[in-house]
């Protein structure tokens, strides 16, 4: 599905570049062991790009973010790689941790208070289906046996409940992937 050069270059243009200085502070933010973030914010471009030719691009903020996020990652994971007998002293090798760090665990928070905040907002029987669906895990027919509805109307509501969370996340300004898509059980 490639984009027309011009096409291409206005989209990024449009879409990509004003976020450029917002990327840089959440990387240095996130990431302020990074040694390049010049490299890492172009390595993130190409691989937008690449992913906006085969269209997998939705919306281009959040794809960049996570992106960036994907390819700091990587670089943290190679670097890790060291050679056994590199090391003289495995006692000065200084080790990363896994835990998120700080603006990762705000963030994580906040999402959670703004998902949960979508969910109250929804309709009662939808808020019920979502719940059993993504908190409790239950199946499609378990949730119309569950709710004495048939399994048409359960997966109905999910599709509902599931647009209408977007929404809410879009009406604040919070960009997703994709659209999250409800997976049929039959």
């Amino acid at each position: 599905m490639g984009l027309p050069d011009r096409s291409l270059s206005r989209w990024f243009a449009d879409e990509v570049q004003p976020h450029e200085p917002s990327l840089r502070s959440y990387l240095r933010a996130v990431f302020p062991s990074l040694p390049d973030i010049d490299d890492l914010v172009q390595e993130s471009y190409a691989r937008l790009l690449r992913a906006k030719e085969t269209g997998r691009v939705t919306y281009a903020k959040a794809f960049l973010f996570t992106t960036a996020r994907n390819a700091a990652l990587d670089f943290f994971r190679r670097r890790k790689v060291v050679s056994i007998e590199c090391v003289a002293d495995p006692g000065a090798l200084s080790v990363m941790e896994d835990r998120p760090d700080a603006a990762e665990a705000v963030n994580k928070q906040q999402e959670l208070a703004l998902l949960s905040e979508a969910v109250r907002d929804l309709p009662d029987r939808c808020r019920q289906v979502l719940t059993l669906r993504l908190l409790y895990g239950f199946s499609q027919k378990q949730i119309a046996a569950e709710m004495r509805i048939s399994e048409h109307t359960v997966k109905a509501q999910l599709a509902k409940g599931m647009r209408r969370c977007a929404d809410y996340f879009e009406a604040r300004g919070v960009r997703t992937l994709r659209r999250p898509k409800v997976e049929d059980e039959t």
